[in-house]
């Protein structure tokens, strides 16, 4: 991220057929360096092959299948880059919309990381317009990414609507331990972001005790089961997006 904008890409695609798309791209590109971040392991489809190409041609975009708001302004702009933040983000909305119907979440996937610098910095960056359209002017915006936070801040340092930008991620935070916990010790999880969400939504910070006390409670459960059985709780490690 360090090096001259024309010559660098980063990527961080969020499933298997944005990962064929960004390659194929990347494949057919001269004179640059491009990275790829993305995971070994079996993970969930989300976009069929057409939607793939269109995402990761924008490099970014409002994934309206996930979210709530429906064309009005959210009350949280959800973010995530990386395979396993858009899993956590995910499920945190799954688990808000089950538990806070009337909460209107916006859920952006960035697959260019480049596109969250101004267009002045970077060929793929956005115009303060653009970004603001996305992530809103004022509201709070809740950002899962696969890497450590302060880069997020970098790269977004000078937008309207940074001061109200909170980032999870990468914190040094490990050992030899399941897929899942490995997430809730960089506080990455899925139970942590619906706090976030919870703590920064003003309405929500005096009637969603409840909320709050079953997410710390469901993180306890974790810990109870993973230092029993070695694994992760079946519906954690089996989790899916709702059909519709």
């Amino acid at each position: 991220m360090n090096k001259k904008a024309d010559i660098v890409r980063v990527y961080l695609p969020p499933d298997a057929n944005c990962l064929l798309s960004v390659a194929d791209h990347c494949l057919r590109s001269r004179n640059y360096v491009n990275v790829i971040v993305a995971g070994k392991q079996p993970a969930l489809q989300y976009l069929d092959m057409d939607a793939a190409v269109r995402h990761c041609t924008a490099g970014i975009g409002i994934w309206d299948w996930a979210s709530t708001d429906e064309g009005s302004e959210p009350d949280v702009v959800m973010a995530c880059a990386g395979d396993i933040p858009t899993l956590e983000t995910l499920a945190a909305v799954d688990l808000l919309r089950t538990r806070l119907p009337d909460l209107k979440i916006r859920v952006v996937n960035v697959v260019d990381l480049m596109t969250l610098q101004p267009s002045t910095e970077h060929p793929h960056g956005l115009s303060d317009r653009d970004f603001d359209a996305i992530f809103t002017a004022g509201k709070p915006i809740v950002f899962a990414f696969h890497g450590y936070p302060w880069l997020i801040h970098r790269l977004t340092y000078r937008r309207t609507n940074h001061d109200n930008m909170h980032v999870r991620g990468y914190k040094e935070e490990g050992t030899t331990t399941t897929p899942f916990d490995m997430t809730v010790l960089n506080d990455l999880d899925r139970f942590h972001l619906a706090g976030d969400v919870i703590d920064r939504v003003p309405r929500l910070r005096g009637i969603a005790g409840r909320e709050k006390q079953m997410l710390r409670n469901r993180l306890i459960e974790h810990k109870l089961y993973i230092s029993r059985y070695g694994d992760d709780m079946p519906e954690i490690r089996d989790w899916h997006w709702p059909a519709k």
